[in-house]
């Protein structure tokens, strides 16, 4: 079952550009919240960056590798998990300057790949993801920040 995340954020009076520096600053996000124990982060060459991710869930460590692509340009980071994990773990950052504001939008797609526990883990873990990225948020962007929304569901996947 593939789960989905959306979250969307505000940032007041915020520069696009300046947001996009610091949300691509992944190492800084352990300063944010408990629940990402490690980052550390490889360029790959052409905008690119491989990132290993430690994470706290439940009881024990989640663990992935990602390629993850900077778009300065555009204000887009694409992420696709290359090792780890998550069964799949893919997803996207995007920026944009919103007359005096900046916007900020997460979206993801993961799946963990334990079918007979799905029911109970899937909801876990989504609202972990939604509670840790708003602390991470916050955190590099300012308390100010206005949360606009939040999607979290699951689709069953074609097996």
């Amino acid at each position: 079952m593939t789960c989905h995340v959306h979250i969307e954020a505000i940032v007041p009076n915020g520069d696009a550009t300046h947001v996009f520096d610091r949300v691509q600053d992944y190492e800084r996000y352990t300063e944010y919240t408990d629940t990402v124990r490690s980052v550390t982060v490889t360029p790959d060459g052409a905008g690119a960056v491989e990132s290993a991710w430690e994470v706290h869930f439940r009881s024990g460590l989640l663990r992935w590798t990602e390629r993850d692509v900077m778009d300065p340009v555009a204000r887009r980071i694409t992420f696709d998990q290359l090792t780890g994990d998550f069964a799949s773990f893919v997803g996207q950052w995007d920026i944009t300057q919103v007359g005096e504001d900046a916007s900020v939008l997460f979206t993801c797609e993961f799946d963990l790949g334990i079918p007979s526990l799905e029911p109970i883990i899937n909801p876990v873990a989504m609202r972990a993801l939604d509670e840790s990225m708003g602390l991470i948020l916050r955190g590099l962007l300012g308390e100010d920040i206005r949360l606009t929304g939040s999607r979290r569901d699951t689709a069953t996947a074609a097996r």
